[in-house]
């Protein structure tokens, strides 16, 4: 009997759309005919909500990777409206793939918990937004997904009291992850897996992995460690503007990962008995022979 849960993948296309629905739908559409992943993520800010004044009028740290002259208009170019995550999501829902959004900020989590996706995910770097997390917990029905990167062992221990305070850690996610873009293997710290399993396995759904690594080794390495969610991001192509690019899988990267992940499910099992059948043609012709 296989005791591991089904891997479950999702591609982060975040904003790696360059802003443009067309593209994101094709993303949508590879994700799911091509890669055969489980579930496609955005991103939705309120630019001017999250960011100080002076963040949102100064240049981007980047040029290079810039769609706009401040770091403002450069978040509001890449930025959908509720009307068109909405779009993404009937898109999504008509091919039979998972829709959902990363929220940055109170107003955004409000307008995509409108759209009721199945689960929403919170990045490492709001996890801390108490007054978001309370409001998802006191007005959101389904699954909340969260990421540690950036984040204490306190920090982790007060995100999941505070998920156990409002009844909901058996809707809460948590990611085990690094920030960084791209990270190097020797920081992806994949043992800390094992701490999140000991600690909360039994007090939360499940625990997922999130990667901003190169290649797809080290997820496989995640999943057989417990991390039945596995996240990456995902792009048509690395060497397109924006700062997530180098960090993603293009299609063929995503689609060999969802095949080695699938393929590692149906071979984490015990024998069901001494000699398996296959076994039994090879015993009876190779094995006690005379020489």
């Amino acid at each position: 009997m296989n005791t591991y849960k089904k891997p479950y993948i999702i591609a982060e296309i975040g904003c790696n759309h360059k802003g443009d629905m067309s593209i994101a739908k094709e993303l949508i559409k590879v994700a799911k005919i091509f890669c055969n992943v489980d579930a496609v993520k955005f991103q939705k800010r309120h630019n001017k909500e999250l960011l100080t004044e002076e963040q949102y009028n100064s240049p981007h740290p980047n040029p290079m990777n810039a769609y706009g002259n401040t770091y403002g208009a450069h978040r509001e170019f890449l930025e959908f409206d509720v009307t068109q995550h909405q779009e993404l999501k009937d898109y999504c829902e008509e091919i039979g793939l998972v829709y959902s959004t990363s929220v940055w900020d109170l107003s955004s989590a409000k307008e995509i918990a409108s759209l009721h996706p199945e689960f929403i995910k919170i990045p490492s770097a709001c996890n801390n937004n108490v007054a978001m997390l309370v409001w998802l917990c006191e007005n959101y029905k389904g699954e909340i997904h969260i990421s540690t990167g950036m984040t204490t062992k306190d920090e982790i221990d007060d995100l999941v009291r505070l998920f156990k305070k409002y009844n909901r850690n058996q809707d809460l996610v948590l990611y085990n992850c690094t920030s960084g873009y791209p990270v190097p293997f020797e920081d992806v710290c994949l043992l800390d897996i094992n701490v999140l399993m000991d600690k909360y396995k039994d007090t939360v759904k499940h625990i997922g992995f999130s990667g901003h690594h190169l290649g797809i080794a080290v997820d496989v390495a995640a999943y057989t460690l417990g991390t039945n969610i596995i996240e990456r991001h995902y792009t048509i192509d690395r060497t397109w503007k924006g700062t997530d690019h180098a960090a993603s899988l293009e299609p063929m990267g995503l689609r060999k990962l969802s095949r080695d992940l699938n393929a590692v499910h149906k071979a984490l099992r015990f024998k069901s008995q001494d000699i398996l059948p296959i076994e039994q043609v090879q015993r009876d012709k190779l094995k006690n022979q005379k020489g």
